[in-house]
């Protein structure tokens, strides 16, 4: 983020996959959005309310099970919190065969999406305006969250830190990560930190440069 930026950026790592969850808000005022809800979603609705933070929304990345497990939870503890999702995903949020909980023997349900996004929208929020940037490969319905003002991105399991996500699941390609990797997130400033779904955070800059599995 750019220097004495007011985001403010909580990563709260949750579940058995290790899923990275995020609070984003701004220094000063209660309202937030969350990215991601992993098992455990209660420990995000415990922070929500420490920290004094009313979320605006819940942005899911993709809808593979690790990253919605406690949708259904931050909804019982704020009923009125909009699911935001890409469109082609909507659909998995209540089917665990969809969604890859029934392949691991833990079958997950969250509640349906109250509105679904396309590549290119334009979401106001806490930090302002982020771009929704559809980074289809590690599933079909993947998305990146870019706030070009802050520098930031919030990539879901499309690109790691020195990685990228898996594609040996159902309605995964190599071939698609690839192309949304060069195409849509090595085409953004250099300086834009991303927040991925698990392990630590990275730079566009530092992946473009070094990144062993999709070379700039």
């Amino acid at each position: 983020m750019p220097e004495r930026s007011p985001l403010e950026i909580h990563c709260e790592t949750l579940g058995p996959f290790g899923t990275n969850c995020y609070i984003v808000s701004e220094r000063g005022s209660p309202g937030c959005f969350v990215v991601d809800a992993s098992f455990g979603g209660e420990r995000l609705a415990e922070l929500l309310r420490a920290k004094g933070l009313q979320p605006k929304a819940l942005v899911l990345t993709h809808a593979h099970l690790d990253h919605i497990a406690g949708v259904r939870t931050l909804r019982q503890e704020f009923p009125d919190l909009p699911i935001w999702i890409h469109e082609i995903e909507a659909p998995w949020l209540p089917d665990p065969e969809l969604n890859g909980s029934a392949a691991w023997g833990m079958p997950v349900t969250a509640p349906a999406a109250t509105r679904t996004l396309r590549d290119g929208e334009e979401l106001e929020l806490p930090g302002g305006n982020w771009k929704v940037l559809h980074t289809p490969g590690h599933s079909p319905g993947s998305i990146t969250l870019w706030n070009a003002d802050h520098a930031v991105a919030f990539d879901g399991d499309a690109l790691f830190a020195d990685s990228i996500g898996r594609t040996d699941f159902p309605g995964c390609s190599f071939e698609q990560l690839e192309k949304s990797i060069r195409e849509k997130l090595y085409t953004l400033p250099g300086e834009t930190r991303c927040f991925p779904g698990h392990g630590p955070g990275t730079t566009i800059a530092r992946e473009r440069k070094g990144n062993p599995f999709v070379k700039a």
